[in-house]
């Protein structure tokens, strides 16, 4: 079962050929009903039956409410009567000045989990190559979840080309994303003041990445930081464990199996060990489907992977 509901794409086609392609620079309404996005989310209060046999009363829980969908009225979440939706057409809306006058294209959107998810990614139209082949462009993804699990999240991230790896952009004072808790309303104009050092971040990144390109790694340094980075929690949770057949997958990609691994930036460097990392996280990782493993690898378990491993090659050229 995939993870994915409804999508829309320019460019090449990702998620192993799920969605419908675009021409570039569609307006955002042809997003919206492309990427299944042209819908609301509706709220009702939370309805009881007490009694049986036929003669049940029906009462009111004002604490709660349901969230359900405009167009097949299929039930999203249960949440408190608090929650502030964001709905779909507003991720879309997010871009519409910034790809009208600076310079943004978006380039995939969607719709996970039966539409209790939904993003958008757009390319800053930032980009730079690495040691005169290995092309890493940048990238502002907004995301939401209607169900809770996940803030209406804004954050730059890269995406190496020769792999389509993913990495999310440390925008200063070691936060990668802009966070706005369900409690609070959704101000997009805030959300791009905060986000306006975008430039200052990605020739940050930048530095960062040239230098791990530049750094070699000894086969010592490569072992004990992968066992460091790929470990899982036991059952008890009071210790960590080293995750031997994720070890073998990552090392099996930085000696050459990963796209790219031979490149000049990436053998034998702290860039490739990174790569093998994400690459790993991004398109190997076991999952349900290939949208689950993206969702994991962009707001779950395989988005912290990629931190630890970021932090750990960032150590080597402190």
């Amino acid at each position: 079962m995939h993870l994915v509901e409804t999508m829309a794409y320019t460019g090449e086609r990702p998620w192993h050929g799920l969605g419908n392609k675009l021409a570039p620079q569609q307006p955002i309404e042809v997003w919206k009903r492309q990427a299944g996005m042209d819908w609301t989310v509706e709220a009702s209060e939370v309805r009881y039956i007490t009694g049986g046999s036929g003669v049940g009363v029906i009462n009111a829980f004002p604490e709660q409410k349901v969230l359900y969908r405009s167009d097949t009225k299929a039930p999203l979440a249960v949440v408190s009567r608090r929650f502030q939706v964001v709905q779909p057409g507003e991720i879309l809306e997010f871009y519409r000045d910034l790809t009208a006058g600076n310079g943004f294209e978006l380039e995939t959107a969607g719709v996970l989990r039966e539409g209790r998810k939904f993003w958008a990614l757009a390319r800053t139209g930032q980009s730079t190559t690495l040691r005169g082949r290995d092309k890493v462009d940048g990238y502002l993804l907004l995301a939401t979840a209607c169900d809770g699990t996940l803030a209406t999240t804004a954050q730059f991230t890269s995406v190496r080309v020769v792999c389509n790896n993913t990495l999310a952009i440390a925008l200063g004072e070691a936060r990668s994303a802009i966070k706005v808790p369900h409690r609070s309303q959704f101000d997009p104009e805030t959300v791009k003041r905060q986000l306006g050092i975008t430039v200052a971040s990605w020739d940050g990144f930048v530095a960062r990445m040239r230098a791990l390109a530049e750094c070699p790694v000894d086969p010592d340094t490569v072992e004990g930081l992968l066992r460091r980075v790929l470990t899982y929690g036991t059952a008890d949770g009071k210790r960590q464990v080293v995750n031997q057949q994720a070890l073998a997958n990552v090392h099996s990609l930085y000696e050459g199996g990963g796209r790219g691994a031979l490149l000049a930036s990436s053998r034998g460097t702290a860039w490739g060990l990174l790569n093998s990392v994400t690459e790993y996280v991004d398109h190997h990782r076991r999952a349900r489907s290939d949208g689950h493993r993206r969702d994991a690898a962009w707001f779950g378990q395989g988005a912290h992977i990629k931190q630890r491993a970021w932090d750990e090659v960032m150590a080597l050229v402190a």
